[in-house]
């Protein structure tokens, strides 16, 4: 069985190749190739061709193995596969004839038969036969392949009979074609097949190959093979041929003429030449030597074609011609670039034109060796010329050689030198006298064009003689100079006028009346008048400086790294020894470790970057923290690494935590992805515990190259990412630092893993809790200006001084800890010191004990920001003001300085503050004790200013509708936090407000009652009980519950006609206030507030009664009432201008006031603001307007004027306790009782609803009617189409498309330049996503008719109210086909894009019920103070749902989707007017972005003020 399966061995041939043999004299000088084509055949490579072959032998090499007294050679065998696919295996044998070195004679063999005889043997035989390799394996066997013949004897079955075509070597042609003649009669005789190979074609003489080819055809079967070993040229062709004679079974071999053949091969050889050269030129290192390159190359396919056809020897040849040719040639590029370097040598040593103007040139050269500097630019070699020296290897020694300057380029390079130097001082001397000549020039302002000015040089000898552009270059060097001024001279002017600016909460935008109140007061200012031919620039600055008071951060600080907050942080991280209390504690015994495990995770090799830093900073892999010795085991591992989760976690290596490192939004999402993979690796297979809780941390990387830019949105995302993986998250610390990372934030890292490992050791017996020793018994918050002309060691030097000073807590970067006796008792008192910028937000969010409010008396603006910011502190909180100067002969020298001196000692006199100055030239004033009083006076108020800071906590907690102007959450919401208004702004939200994974990002259909919607379907929180109150947990104290005050009937109460609300609602805030603190947790958080529906503020509850606003509508104080609604982010006014609420006055409390109210310098420096901006309106109006504020109780937020339209403005930085003239008042408020009446009569007429445009520029393409926007080739907008495939291509995926607002400056910028050019790319402008979708929104509603037409919205109420779904439908698609064809292709463009964005809800978490709600007022333009449409706005928020749900339906005839039915498709009552309350509350916009400034409303539209 096992035979019969057995493989059949392929057949064997024995070839015997015969020719003239025998003595010189017989054949020549040379044989006739048969050996050459034997190793051809059987060894057809190159390297293993050996063109000599000798037939004279010694004795001893006769009677080797090799040989082996035989006169034939085994050339061993080869296997060859047919065309036909049959495997043959060729043994190969030489009969020749071996001659005698000594004698000449043939050496005496077994055989003593003559040659031709012996050549026709068929039957061979000879024991332990060697197989012939070359001449040179003869007597050295074991040092070549030692292979036997096959049992030592063969069976010869074919001939190849060899007849030599050349020219011959003293040798007849007739006498070899003779001897031929008589050997083939011999082989004939065997009866086995011949055939005939024509050697040496390569030297064919055609007249012998003619004669072979006439000897051949005259015998029967025998064929001729014209061959060359040389080139390897139908060698295997011929071998071929005689097999298919032996078998008849193969096919028949093409038997191709030499020259055809000849050119075949030689194609093979040029193709392998060109790649193999292609491949040797990859080397560009002339260094290179020939076996390393080969030894790379070895394997390669190219290399070993060239190999086998042309050898190792041309193969070297061909790479050291390369090699030479790279050598000369960085030869050449040496001496260009030493000839190009000349000049610059020239410039530093020989850079004195009066030195070198009358020398020649071997006169400069020995000059140039004495300068002390010649070293650094030439070198002189001791062996020369330059380029046959190693010099030419030394790339990174850039000096000349100085052989080099001997050839006639270096002789010219120094001439042109020397008239360089003479026309260039020429040059200079001109340019800087027309320099001179334009400061002469009084009238040049910042932002005069060139053209106005050239006609008043003309003359001017200097301006003659330079170029245009040199003139050019020197005016714009002079227009930079003064522009730079006048830019720093009017941020200076706006840091004076801070009360204009400062007088209004965080993240406010200001009205129309607020930017023209601003631009009032400053345009008397020469400052503001500078710039007046820089306009744009002056509003951007303006622009810009207001957004920073709205957003105020250290990234947007405009002092940039002069920040306060920069510089206090890295004086104290230098000065301070961090103490982290208690942090030795936390490792106790039972958890200590002294070996932590950490593994690296990064991209771009990021985590080898960090695994270096952290190994600088340890000593023999052990690190120092927190006074105890660790010792790290770092694995980084790159993002490209295949062996992620493998290297992970190993029985040697079980890492304690994970640091995530990333600098870029791709590093980031790869981070991401990782960790997902990690985590799901451990929990579904390895099933580790431990492994799947990982500590996980992720760091930002410093970006040295583009620090400012991309940081602010990497901050953010990082942050957002970890909270999704409820991870630490380390920021960049402030400052400028050299490297990727900072030792802070490792060591932030570490202790964050060794409280997670802690963590997971579950201790049994835990240290118990104590006390924080870092807990202060007073806080302090110091402030200061930035850019103030004194260094932050001065004011701080007071307290850094103090041997009782201390570090705060770990993360508080800008605070330290003092410990001083004060009474009777040693306090802790925590000193914070922050910008005024960062300030604002701790006073309104913050528990503060005291104010130590620092200003240069060398600077206005220094004051004008303590004013602003002290105006605005509740006045139960003691303040410290401290003036710095240099020495106290400034007061009697600098009228300045005394001035400002003087103005702050009276605001302190005025407010009961201590006064105080710090001198930088003296050491007196900079001791601790300068504040004791200080600390005392805070500390006998302690507890008042903290009950009060809780009363307000708890009125913020227990907020209710009954009283609208109560404290206003001090919170924004959740979603509001995470997505800012801004998204240039995004800096200030990411670092403090981070958003946890159970915060709830698309809200319920009940809770969206809490947002409104603009019309353009922004939506923006209605509060009406307050979002966050973790400021009483972050002071550990819990305020109770209070009971609502009972409800009051009121009345007299008449609805206030909508021109009224409208005419407040341009001025009010609707945004909430952006939290600048740590928000709560999670778990704290309303996780409702996202999404408005305008209905929802309707639907009311029976039996509540709204809360109202009340001002006097006649003399018998009659009240006119408007709804808590659109008056509740104005709720803050009167907590913090001073008034008593309705708690309050029914506790008896005292309801503390601003200091502002107890200055006459502060409060006549903002009344002096009011009345040069309002200069125009009559004090009638004024005097009216305050007193009907009086009488009303309340007062437009008085610190938010830019909240507030003019008219509730007016008067409105009274004092409540300053009166007015009584007559005046009575006068005033008859001239309003008739206003009233007269509206009264007015208010039935009907008016067409028109919205305010967004904007405040002219254009010729948005706000146009759609007809012409479009035409039939393009029915759809031009801007249209670019604003969604814009959206489409780049951001369909971004979370809260269409709901987070973008940058109105980024939103206006985008429709004002595709108003110059429509051609314009999205991609090309840096804009974001959100600010495309913006302006997109945007487009739709300054267009003059909605794109769902008013006259459908009956038809659209009444279709939603149908039962049956698929009836529904079929009535919504038969309404939508009435629409006019212009607005049917847009509506069903914009409907189609926005069923795109919800088909990614699972990423940007948009679905079609939260794009309609975003949406609909956007598409149907409503009208809020229509009550009727009031009542249908659910109803159509609806409709635009399903019709983005159903899109495929309504217009591509697609099949019904099956879809949870809405609420809102239900009917509604019969009667729907029974559920609006008889008010019906005003719907507002959110607040305009300053660039958005609206014209002013028309005032006093009631005619009551």
């Amino acid at each position: 069985m096992m035979a019969k399966n057995k493989e059949p061995r392929p057949p064997s041939y024995a070839i015997s190749v015969v020719g003239l043999s025998g003595t010189e004299k017989d054949k020549g000088n040379c044989g006739v190739g048969k050996s050459c084509l034997c190793n051809r055949f059987v060894r057809s490579k190159a390297d293993e061709y050996y063109p000599e072959h000798t037939s004279v032998l010694s004795t001893i090499d006769f009677g080797g193995r090799v040989v082996n007294n035989d006169h034939f050679l085994y050339w061993g065998d080869v296997t060859q596969c047919g065309e036909d696919g049959i495997d043959c295996k060729i043994h190969v044998i030489e009969q020749t004839e071996f001659i005698d070195d000594q004698t000449f004679l043939p050496h005496r063999s077994t055989n003593l038969q003559l040659y031709i005889k012996r050549a026709a043997a068929t039957k061979l035989q000879s024991a332990e036969k060697l197989m012939y390799i070359c001449t040179d394996q003869l007597g050295l066997e074991q040092d070549f392949e030692q292979k036997q013949m096959p049992e030592g004897k063969l069976n010869i079955d074919g001939f190849v009979l060899c007849i030599d075509v050349s020219q011959g070597c003293n040798r007849k042609f007739d006498d070899q074609l003779k001897f031929v003649n008589n050997l083939y009669i011999q082989l004939s005789k065997s009866k086995k097949p011949i055939i005939i190979a024509a050697t040496k074609c390569d030297e064919c003489v055609e007249h012998y190959l003619r004669e072979v080819q006439a000897f051949a055809s005259n015998k029967k079967n025998l064929q001729v093979v014209e061959t060359s070993a040389r080139f390897n040229v139908n060698v295997e062709t011929c071998f071929t041929a005689l097999v298919q004679m032996m078998d008849k079974t193969r096919g028949k071999p093409k038997i191709i003429p030499y020259l055809d053949a000849y050119k075949t091969q030689r194609q093979l050889v040029v193709t392998a030449t060109d790649k193999f050269e292609k491949l040797v030129q990859t080397v560009r290192d002339y260094h290179a030597t020939w076996k390393t390159v080969s030894n790379k190359l070895k394997n390669h396919p190219d290399y070993e074609d060239y190999i086998n056809l042309e050898g190792t020897k041309k193969a070297k040849n061909t790479f050291s011609k390369h090699i030479e040719q790279l050598k000369q040639e960085h030869i050449r590029k040496r001496r260009d670039e030493y000839i190009n370097t000349l000049p610059r040598a020239f410039n530093t040593l020989l850079s004195n034109l009066e030195e070198i103007e009358h020398l020649n040139w071997s006169e400069a050269l020995k000059l140039m060796e004495k300068r002390p500097d010649f070293q650094r630019c030439f070198v002189v070699l001791e062996k020369t010329p330059w380029d046959e020296t190693d010099h030419i290897d030394k790339v990174n020694d850039r000096r000349i050689p100085f052989d080099l300057l001997s050839t006639l380029e270096a002789e010219k390079v120094y001439q042109n030198h020397v008239q360089h130097l003479i026309s260039e001082k020429r040059r200079v001397e001109m340019k800087e006298k027309f320099k001179k000549t334009l400061e002469r020039i009084q009238f040049i302002s910042p932002g005069q064009p060139w053209e106005e000015v050239m006609c008043f040089v003309m003359e001017d000898e200097a301006f003659k003689y330079i170029t245009e552009a040199d003139s050019r270059e020197v005016y714009s060097r002079h227009q930079r100079e003064i522009v730079e001024k006048a830019k720093e001279e009017f941020q200076e002017m706006l840091f004076e006028h801070s009360e204009l600016f400062y007088d209004l909460d965080l993240n406010a935008t200001p009205s129309s009346d607020k930017m023209s109140e601003i631009h009032a007061v400053l345009s008397e200012e020469p400052r503001y008048k500078a710039l007046q031919k820089l306009a744009p620039d002056r509003e951007s600055l303006l622009l810009k400086h207001i957004g920073f008071v709205y957003h105020p951060t250290k990234e947007t600080c405009l002092s940039g790294q002069n920040c306060m907050d920069v510089k206090v942080e890295q004086l104290l991280a230098n000065s301070l020894i961090q103490l982290d209390h208690g942090r030795l504690n936390l490792y106790h015994d039972s958890a200590n470790i002294d070996k932590v495990n950490l593994f690296i995770l990064g991209k771009d090799g990021l985590s080898q970057e960090l695994a270096n830093e952290i190994r600088t900073q340890s000593t023999d892999d052990e690190y120092a923290l927190d006074g105890k010795i660790y010792e790290l085991d770092l694995r980084p591992v790159d993002a490209k690494s295949p062996y992620l989760l493998s290297q992970l976690w190993t029985s040697a290596f079980k890492p304690h935590g994970c640091f995530c490192v990333f600098n870029s939004i791709e590093s980031l999402n790869f981070i991401g992805e990782s960790i997902g993979k990690i985590r799901t690796e451990a929990s579904q297979i390895r099933r580790d515990k431990y492994m799947a809780s990982l500590p996980f941390t992720l760091i930002l990387a410093n970006q040295r190259e583009s620090v400012s830019k991309n940081l602010p949105i990497l901050r953010h995302q990082g942050q957002q990412l970890a909270n999704k993986l409820q991870c630490p998250f380390i920021d960049v610390p402030a400052g400028t630092y050299p490297r990727k990372f900072n030792e802070a934030q490792i060591k932030q890292a570490l202790r964050g893993v060794l409280e997670a490992v802690k963590h997971h050791f579950d201790v049994v017996s835990p240290v118990p809790i104590i006390k924080d020793l870092s807990e202060a018994d007073l806080r302090i918050v110091m402030c200061a200006m930035c850019g103030d002309p004194f260094s932050v060691d001065l004011i701080l030097s007071p307290f850094l001084d103090s041997h009782s000073c201390s570090a705060a807590q770990a993360g508080q970067n800008n605070s330290l800890m003092l410990d001083k006796i004060i009474g009777e008792k040693r306090r802790r008192i925590q000193i914070t010191i922050l910008s005024y910028h960062s300030s604002i937000g701790v006073r309104k969010d913050e528990l503060v004990h005291g104010y130590i409010l620092v200003y240069s008396a060398k600077r206005k603006a220094s004051m004008g920001m303590l004013r602003a910011f002290l105006s605005e502190v509740q006045d139960t909180i003691p303040v410290q003001l401290v003036a710095v100067t240099d020495s106290q002969a400034d007061f009697f020298e600098n009228e300045a300085i005394k001035e400002l001196m003087t103005e702050g000692e009276h605001i302190a006199t005025e407010i009961t503050a201590k006064f105080t100055a710090l001198y930088s030239l003296s050491q007196y004033h900079r001791q601790t004790e300068v504040f004791t009083l200080f600390f005392s006076d805070v500390l006998e108020k302690k507890n008042m200013i903290e009950n009060s800071y809780v009363s307000d906590s708890t009125r913020e907690s227990t907020h209710t509708s009954e009283d609208v102007f109560l404290h206003s959450p001090k919170r924004s919401s959740v979603a509001y936090s995470g997505y800012p208004d801004s998204e240039d702004d995004t800096e200030a939200p990411p670092p403090y407000s981070p958003i946890g994974d159970d915060v709830q990002l698309l809200p319920t259909p009940s809770d969206r009652s809490k947002y409104r919607l603009d019309l353009e379907g922004n939506e923006y929180p209605v509060h009406s009980t307050p979002l966050n109150c973790h400021d009483h947990e972050r002071n550990h104290k819990v305020p109770p519950p209070i009971k609502p005050k009972p409800i009051v009937p009121k009345t007299n109460v008449k609805k206030l006609d909508p021109n009224l609300l409208k005419t407040i609602e341009a001025g009010i805030g609707k945004n909430p206030r952006k939290s600048r603190m740590p928000l709560a947790s999670a778990d704290d958080l309303d996780q409702s507030d996202n999404y408005a529906e305008p209905i929802d503020t309707i639907f009311k509850l029976r039996g509540v009664t709204d809360d109202i606003y009340a001002v006097p509508d006649d003399s018998q104080n009659r009240m006119i009432k408007i709804q808590n609604s659109f008056a509740i982010n104005n709720a803050q006014g009167d907590e913090e201008n001073g008034f008593p609420d309705r708690i309050s006055r029914t506790h008896g409390e005292r309801r503390p006031s601003k200091y502002k109210y107890k200055s006459k310098t502060l409060f006549s420096k903002a009344k002096s603001y009011y009345r040069r901006a309002h200069s125009d309106a009559s004090d009638d109006e004024a005097f009216t307007t305050s007193k009907t504020k009086r009488k009303g109780r309340h007062r437009g937020s008085e610190e938010d004027p830019l909240l507030s339209p003019v008219e509730t403005w007016k008067g409105g930085i009274d004092n409540p306790a300053i009166t007015s003239d009584q007559e005046l008042d009575d006068k005033k408020m008859k001239k309003k009782t008739q206003k009233v009446k007269e509206d009264k009569k007015q208010k039935k007429k009907t008016k067409t609803f028109n919205p305010p445009t967004r904007r405040n520029w002219e254009s010729n393409y948005f706000g146009m009617p759609l007809q012409d926007l479009v035409t039939p080739d393009k029915p759809i907008p031009l801007f249209v189409e670019k604003c969604v495939e814009f959206i489409e291509i780049t951001g369909l995926c971004t979370e809260g498309l269409y709901r987070v607002s973008g940058n109105k400056t980024d939103q206006d910028n985008i429709q004002k330049q595709f108003d110059q050019d429509h051609s314009i790319s999205l991609e090309s402008m840096d804009v974001t996503v959100n600010a495309v979708a913006g302006a997109l929104k945007a487009f739709f509603a300054d267009l003059p008719d909605p794109l769902i037409p008013y006259s459908l919205h009956p038809e659209l109420v009444d279709a939603s109210k149908i039962l049956d779904k698929t009836e529904r439908l079929y009535e919504l698609k038969e309404i939508v086909k009435k629409f006019h064809p212009v607005n049917y292709d847009v509506f069903r463009y914009v409907i189609t894009h926005l069923n795109r964005v919800s088909q990614q809800s699972r990423t940007n978490f948009m679905t079609a019920d939260n794009l309609s709600i975003c949406f609909w007022p956007t598409l149907m333009r409503p009208d809020f103070e229509n009550r009727e449409f009031l009542s249908t706005t659910k109803i159509l928020q609806s409709v635009i749902e399903t019709f983005i749900q159903q899109c495929q339906f309504f217009f591509y005839n697609g099949d019904i989707l099956e879809t949870s039915e809405s609420v809102a498709h239900q009917p509604p009552p019969s009667n729907p007017v029974q559920m609006v309350d008889p008010i019906v509350p005003l719907q507002l916009p959110p607040p305009l972005q300053p660039q958005l400034i609206q014209p002013q409303l028309q005032a006093d539209p009631l005619g009551i003020i």
